[in-house]
C-alpha cells in the first residue's frame, strides 16, 4: 500500500506537525515511572491536551468526542508524535481497545458516561481478562458472576497481569455467567469500578524494577445491573472486539518496540560493528523482520479502509515484532556493552520489558496455532473441550489422564 500523503492527508499531517512543535515544550518527559502518581498526574493533562487538539482518538466516532477520521490519519499522528518525540496517550488501553469495544457493543448510556472522561485522561482503564490460571486459554477464565433476583451481579475470583489496574477508575471484565454452557458461551463482560468494595490491587515486580503489572482479587464485588456490556452471555465476541485491537496495537507498534532507525544509528556509532560481517547480517535480518511487520500493517490499513476487520494476521505481526525487537536489543546491548544495561537507556528498558509481550495479546503459541489454523489452513489441534460443559470440564481431564 502506497502511503504517500494525498494533498489532503499532507494538510492534516502539517497541522498536527505545527501543533505538536507550538506545544511539545509543556509535554512530560516520554518515560517515567508508572508508580509516580505526578508523572501519571502530567501524562494525564497531556492526554487531555492532545485529545483538545484532535490528536487522540482520531477513528473514533465524531458523536464520542473522536475526529471521524481513518487509520490512515491514526498512523499520521503516530508517526508525527514520535517525530516531535513527546509521549502519545496515557491509556492506550482504554483508548486504543476499550474505547472501540465499548462503543461497538456498548448502550448508549455506557458510551455517554465513560467515553469522554477516557478520552481525555479524567479516567483510565484497565482490562481485567487473563487469571492465573487462564491467559493463552482465555475461555477457561473462572471469575464467577452471579445475578440476584433484583438483577444485580456480584463478582468473585481473580485476575492477573492487569496494567495500570494500580491508577485506573474503572476495568473490562470477562467473567463466567454460566457454568453449564460450553466454555466460550457461558461468559459476560462487565464494567468494574476500580474503587469498588472487594476490589483489591497488588502490584507485581518486574525484572526492570517496575510495577506496570498487578494482580487483581474480587472478594464478592456488588454490580449494577447494567454494567454488562454486549449482553450476557455473549463475553466470549465481546472479548474478541478487544482482543483483535489489543493485537492491532502491539503488532503494528513498530515505532515503541523496535525501529529500524535507531536500531541502525546504535549500530552504526561503534566503528569495530560496522564493520562486522555477522553483526551488519544480524542487522539485516531484524531490519528484513521490522520491515515485513510495516508492510503487514499497511496490508491491515488497506482492509480497514475498505471497510474489513483485519483477521488472524494481526497475531503474526505480533509475534513477528516481539521476536525482532527481543533481537535488536539484545544486538545492541552486545554492541554497546555494559552501558547499554543503565537503567536510564533505551536498550535497558527494551531487554527487560519486550520478552513480557510474548504473553501480551495471547501467548506466540496459541498465536502461532491461530495463524497455522486460521491463515494458513492447517488441521487443528484436538480438543478435549468443545461442546463440553464448563462445569464438566474437571471431570473430563480426569478422564482423559485415567
Amino acid at each position: 500500500m502506497d502511503l504517500n500523503d494525498t494533498p489532503e492527508q499532507a494538510a492534516y499531517r502539517e497541522q498536527g506537525r505545527a501543533w505538536l512543535e507550538a506545544n511539545k515544550e509543556q509535554a512530560p518527559p516520554r518515560t517515567g515511572s508508572y508508580e509516580d502518581m505526578e508523572y501519571i498526574g502530567a501524562r494525564r493533562a497531556w492526554q487531555r491536551q492532545l485529545a483538545e487538539a484532535g490528536l487522540a482518538a482520531v477513528t473514533w466516532p465524531r458523536e464520542y468526542g473522536g475526529q471521524g477520521l481513518g487509520p490512515i490519519e491514526q498512523v499520521t499522528v503516530n508517526q508525527e508524535i514520535s517525530r516531535a518525540e513527546v509521549p502519545g496517550i496515557l491509556d492506550v488501553i482504554g483508548i486504543g481497545m476499550l474505547g472501540p469495544c465499548i462503543i461497538a457493543h456498548g448502550s448508549e448510556e455506557q458510551k455517554g458516561r465513560y467515553l469522554g472522561p477516557m478520552l481525555h485522561g479524567d479516567e483510565v482503564w484497565c482490562q481485567l481478562f487473563s487469571e492465573p490460571a487462564a491467559g493463552s486459554d482465555l475461555a477457561a477464565i473462572q471469575t464467577r458472576a452471579r445475578q440476584a433476583d433484583d438483577g444485580t451481579w456480584t463478582l468473585s475470583g481473580q485476575k492477573v497481569w492487569t496494567t495500570n489496574a494500580h491508577f485506573a477508575s474503572f476495568g473490562l471484565l470477562l467473567a463466567r455467567t454460566d457454568p453449564d454452557v460450553p466454555k466460550h458461551r457461558g461468559l459476560t463482560m462487565f464494567i468494574v469500578p476500580m474503587d469498588a468494595s472487594g476490589v483489591t490491587v497488588r502490584g507485581l515486580r518486574q525484572i526492570s524494577g517496575e510495577a506496570e503489572f498487578n494482580e487483581v482479587f474480587l472478594d464478592e464485588v456488588s454490580l449494577a445491573e447494567d454494567a454488562v456490556v454486549g449482553g450476557v452471555g455473549n463475553g466470549w465476541g465481546t472479548a474478541l472486539t478487544v482482543l483483535m485491537f489489543e493485537r492491532l496495537t502491539i503488532g503494528f507498534g513498530l515505532e515503541n518496540y523496535g525501529s529500524p532507525t535507531r536500531l541502525a544509528e546504535a549500530l552504526a556509532a561503534d566503528p569495530t560493528a560496522r564493520k562486522s560481517p555477522e553483526v551488519r547480517q544480524q542487522l539485516g535480518e531484524i531490519i528484513s523482520e521490522l520491515l515485513a511487520v510495516r508492510f503487514n500493517g499497511y496490508r491491515a490499513l488497506t482492509m480497514l479502509l475498505k471497510g474489513q476487520i483485519p483477521g488472524p494476521e494481526a497475531g503474526l505481526a505480533k509475534v513477528t515484532l516481539v521476536n525482532a525487537g527481543i533481537a535488536a536489543a539484545e544486538l545492541s546491548v552486545d554492541v554497546i556493552g555494559p552501558d547499554a544495561l543503565e537503567s536510564s537507556t533505551e536498550w535497558s528498558y527494551l531487554v527487560s520489558f519486550l520478552p513480557g509481550l510474548k504473553i501480551a495479546g495471547g501467548t506466540e503459541q496459541i498465536l502461532r496455532n491461530t495463524i497455522g489454523e486460521r491463515v494458513l489452513g492447517l488441521p487443528p489441534e484436538p480438543r478435549l473441550d468443545k461442546g463440553i460443559p464448563f462445569s464438566e470440564l474437571r471431570a473430563k481431564e480426569r478422564e482423559t489422564v485415567a
